[in-house]
């Protein structure tokens, strides 16, 4: 129902309008994640991952009620504050399997480095063949590291951080999903290899996945994550310099 058929002064007329309770909008985010989070366990799939769900859900309710962005965000950007310490409890499993770490941090280095240049590259040179604009090929830039790394990436390059928080979900999950083919079809027998995999390819969702793996698989993966991230954030300005 449009909101400009709904009585500007009733509660719900509000709400809706983001004008009423900041935290009407994080207890519908809120509600709908729990929801979800109960269908996935019970039909575990890709596509009802509360990552996605959620977010679908949302999204087509405010669509449905013709909120804007900035409506919604006023009673959720709480929520997204919180994806900075989620990432920094990635920390643990790392510090756990730090020896390993120690021994193969040259090859961890050359992977991330790589495989950073070749996921911005292909979003690059993907996204251009596609005919985007300027700005959406700028947003998909970082659309492989973790949410929190990627709004600033997002932001210093000039493309848009909140459709870079969206891009990076989705690249999320299907990396996940694919990543558990790629392990059934490809021989890789090292744990480093395993975790390096899910953790370039799928940031948060694919650490979370490896972690089920196997706990080496999972702490490669963190490290990975977040080392990508980082470096990702320190290219950021020379990224702007040259595609600008």
């Amino acid at each position: 129902m449009p909101t400009d058929l709904l009585p500007a002064d009733t509660p719900l007329g509000l709400a809706l309008r983001g004008d009423w309770h900041p935290l009407f909008w994080a207890g519908i985010t809120l509600g709908f994640y729990l929801l979800t989070r109960a269908v996935h366990q019970w039909h575990a799939r890709w596509w009802t991952s509360p990552l996605l769900a959620t977010w679908a859900l949302c999204f087509a309710l405010a669509l449905s009620l013709h909120v804007t962005y900035r409506d919604y965000i006023k009673g959720t950007h709480w929520l997204l504050t919180l994806l900075g310490p989620a990432t920094v409890a990635f920390a643990t499993p790392i510090y756990e399997q730090r020896a390993m770490i120690r021994r193969h941090w040259p090859v961890l280095a050359i992977g991330v480095i790589a495989g950073t240049t070749l996921a911005m590259g292909s979003s690059w040179v993907l996204a251009g063949l596609l005919g985007l604009s300027p700005s959406l090929r700028l947003t998909l830039l970082p659309r492989s590291i973790s949410t929190p790394f990627a709004i600033v990436v997002a932001g210093d390059v000039g493309g848009v951080p909140e459709l870079a928080a969206i891009c990076v979900v989705i690249t999320g999950l299907l990396g996940a999903s694919v990543g558990d083919l790629l392990l059934k079809w490809l021989p890789l027998r090292s744990t480093m290899a395993r975790g390096a995999l899910f953790g370039m390819g799928a940031h948060a969702v694919g650490s979370v996945r490896a972690r089920a793996v196997g706990a080496e698989e999972g702490s490669i993966a963190g490290l990975v994550m977040i080392m990508a991230g980082l470096t990702s954030v320190l290219l950021a300005p020379l990224l702007a310099l040259c595609l600008r």
